[in-house]
């Protein structure tokens, strides 16, 4: 859209990209009065639950692995598994590095993402659900530690 252009009312809902770049041009020339800061609010808002949602999903995919590892390692795909492993890790590292304040958030997330990934797993190994421990194995601190293999 061209500088100085009026913007429709409901650009928000029908050209999100546009919207963004005119508000964020908005904001950074002053005119704040004129920004749509409901929406804006409301877009900070959710940027913050997706890196929640991230590092849940990372989680349950880092603890899936490593309880098909565990429990499953002759399993011809294993290799596989612990690049994933590796991968989730760093994916989480990288999370925690931009959004420290998440860390703590992951022992509050570890019992309900473990039953998740005992899903997850149960459901890509074929194991029975008793294969599988209650409660996670292993603390926060072991599941991110790059030297800890099942």
């Amino acid at each position: 859209m061209q500088k100085g252009a009026v913007m429709p009312d409901n650009l928000y809902d029908t050209d999100f990209v546009c919207w963004a770049e005119h508000n964020a041009e908005l904001l950074r020339s002053g005119a704040i009065a004129e920004a749509d800061l409901v929406n804006i609010a409301e877009e900070i808002e959710d940027l913050g639950k997706s890196w929640h949602r991230a590092l849940d999903s990372h989680l349950m995919q880092l603890l899936a692995h490593l309880l098909k590892l565990r429990y499953q390692p002759d399993y011809p795909g294993a290799r596989s598994w612990g690049a994933t492993v590796a991968t989730r890790r760093i994916d989480i590292e990288k999370l925690l590095a931009k959004a420290p304040s998440l860390r703590p958030e992951l022992a509050d997330i570890l019992p309900e993402t473990y039953r998740d990934a005992v899903y997850l797993a149960i459901t890509e190994t074929g194991l029975p659900a008793k294969s599988f421990p209650a409660a996670c194995p292993w603390t926060v601190d072991q599941i991110l530690d790059r030297n800890l293999q099942p």
